[in-house]
């Protein structure tokens, strides 16, 4: 009876731990970036397409594992010369790299809704450790029955360690776009059944 038991208390466990599928809902969702511009203001963007699929088998997401993709020809900055600038082989090249990739190796939690998630970001074919500041905003359940999950991630990276090496100077010596970018990605998940 003891042996029927534990079986059956181990296949509850198994199934109360099952990984849980999360998808991308892009049109509550965005994708933005700020870097200094001519030393003396900041420049912001968005990539308006972009996909990622994401598991958690804790009910506090503190083992929640992201793939994000992002597509590059997709980026805006309100300015068709600019983003155009920015697909070029100066920034991103486009045409031969044509996503941004991001994988996700640990999610850490911090305190109650603060996580810290590390992870391979690629860009033009280098991938760099990066970890994103994730705040999660909770669970909803919406009018059509669908569970969500929203999160914030922010993160800053240096663009010449990827090989966005373009930098003309200013007349006082600093650069026109700066080195240091600051992502922040908005992101509500549903639940998948």
């Amino acid at each position: 009876m003891k042996k029927i038991i534990l079986t059956l208390a181990g296949f509850i466990s198994l199934l109360t731990t099952q990984a849980q599928n999360w998808s991308l809902d892009a049109s509550h969702s965005n994708v933005t970036f700020t870097v200094d511009y001519m030393v003396v203001s900041e420049l912001e963007g968005t990539f308006k397409k972009y996909s990622g699929d994401f598991t958690s088998s804790k009910p506090d997401f503190s083992d929640l594992k992201a793939n994000f993709n992002v597509e590059i020809n997709s980026v805006n900055t309100d300015n068709e010369m600019r983003d155009n600038h920015l697909k070029s082989d100066d920034f991103f090249n486009a045409e031969k790299y044509p996503q941004m990739k991001f994988k996700s190796t640990s999610m850490k939690k911090v305190s109650d809704k603060k996580y810290v998630m590390e992870g391979d970001l690629t860009i033009r074919d280098i991938t760099k450790k990066v970890k994103f500041d994730v705040t999660y905003g909770g669970l909803v359940n919406d009018p059509w029955g669908n569970t969500k999950a929203g999160f914030k991630a922010s993160a800053k990276i240096n663009r010449k360690d990827f090989g966005l090496k373009y930098n003309d100077a200013v007349e006082t010596g600093g650069l026109v776009a700066g080195e240091e970018v600051a992502i922040n990605i908005n992101t509500v998940l549903v639940k998948q059944k």
